[in-house]
């Protein structure tokens, strides 16, 4: 697949903003740097942070073996998200595929950057109904934004579909794997090299913790994130933000204890949600949430509200109405949610 053929003609042309940081990228040792306006006053802060992160990729690339040069940073997936497709989709003109129910930003993002929205709905089941998505698919159909496990159902696809689609899409395929860390699945992320158009993005706000600095990440090959670099702010990660998730993710043993920890709520929440008589289905989870079936989801969120429980309503997306999704909390929240539900009445119909 040639990349240049997919990207818009203004992106290809594009002569990128150059930083000071992007100038000199020498040594800090001994250095007098007059050469950005910072203010002199040293603070921790009053410096410009590294425009490519290298110290963070760097320990990234060690923690998922690819090498930095297929890295991207950005502030939250969300710009991850926004930088693809300003690179790959001409307003007016492309279009994007989505699978409802996924998260809902995929459909806002094509709205603020003008590109038509293409749904192919998910099975029943929240499977991929890969015939009707590659049909769907036209000369203009430039992204399939696919969500494994999938937000807000909670399952992953199937692998041997999603090769399927990765394979004879004509565009690029952009996996979303916010989640990954919850699922037994393997990470696409091996696979880059045997599928030029395939981007990955991951996060560090669900298994890591890290919800509150904002970190987006994103793996693709060396010419896709070449030209997402060329896109990006020069200081889209913050230094603050570069800091703590190097600390972060150098405790290695703290996320891994608290993956298990979420493992094992899940599990044990799941047994548990059976015996709630006003939740008729229990769907299956690889995430760090459980989407459930109830008599009344609007009645149910309310009525928890009021017990100081906040649950997320789903009713309304495809394929959940009167759905709740509830995020696995601690051992004393997850608690709480039970004796809540358990004073809960059955609806009057």
């Amino acid at each position: 697949m040639d990349i240049q053929k997919l990207l818009r003609n203004n992106i290809k042309n594009l002569k990128p903003y150059s930083s000071a940081r992007d100038e000199f990228q020498g040594g800090t040792n001994a250095m007098v740097f007059l050469d950005a306006n910072e203010n002199p006053f040293e603070n921790g802060i009053n410096r410009y942070p590294d425009p490519y992160q290298n110290a963070l990729k760097g320990l990234l690339s060690e923690l998922k073996d690819v090498p930095k040069d297929q890295i991207l940073l950005g502030n939250g997936s969300d710009e991850v998200l926004d930088i693809i497709y300003r690179a790959f989709c001409e307003p007016k003109e492309d279009n994007i595929l989505i699978l409802p129910p996924t998260y809902g930003m995929y459909e806002v993002l094509a709205g603020i950057n003008d590109v038509a929205v293409k749904k192919i709905n998910l099975t029943p089941d929240f499977q991929l109904n890969v015939p009707k998505i590659l049909k769907a698919a036209d000369a203009h159909s430039k992204l399939l934004l696919l969500c494994s496990p999938n937000n807000p159902t909670g399952n992953s696809f199937s692998a041997k579909d999603l090769g399927k689609l990765i394979s004879e899409f004509e565009g690029i395929v952009v996996l979303d794997e916010a989640y990954i860390d919850f699922s037994e699945a393997e990470s696409w992320v091996k696979q880059l090299d045997k599928f030029p158009n395939l981007i990955v993005t991951q996060t560090l706000s669900k298994a890591f913790g890290m919800a509150g600095i904002r970190l987006g990440i994103c793996y693709a090959s060396k010419e896709i994130i070449a030209v997402l670099n060329r896109i990006k702010p020069p200081y889209n990660v913050n230094i603050l933000t570069q800091k703590k998730a190097i600390e972060q993710l150098q405790n290695k043993v703290l996320a891994s204890n608290q993956i298990s920890d979420i493992l094992e709520q899940r599990k044990h929440l799941q047994i548990i949600l059976k015996n709630i008589p006003f939740i008729s289905k229990i769907y299956p989870s690889d995430a760090n949430f459980i989407l459930v079936k109830v008599d009344d989801a609007t009645q149910r969120y309310n009525e928890l509200l009021k017990l100081g429980i906040v649950t997320r309503n789903r009713t309304h997306e495809v394929g959940c109405e009167n759905c709740l999704r509830f995020t696995v909390g601690t051992a004393e929240e997850n608690k709480k949610l039970i004796e809540a539900l358990k004073t809960l009445k059955a609806v009057l119909k």
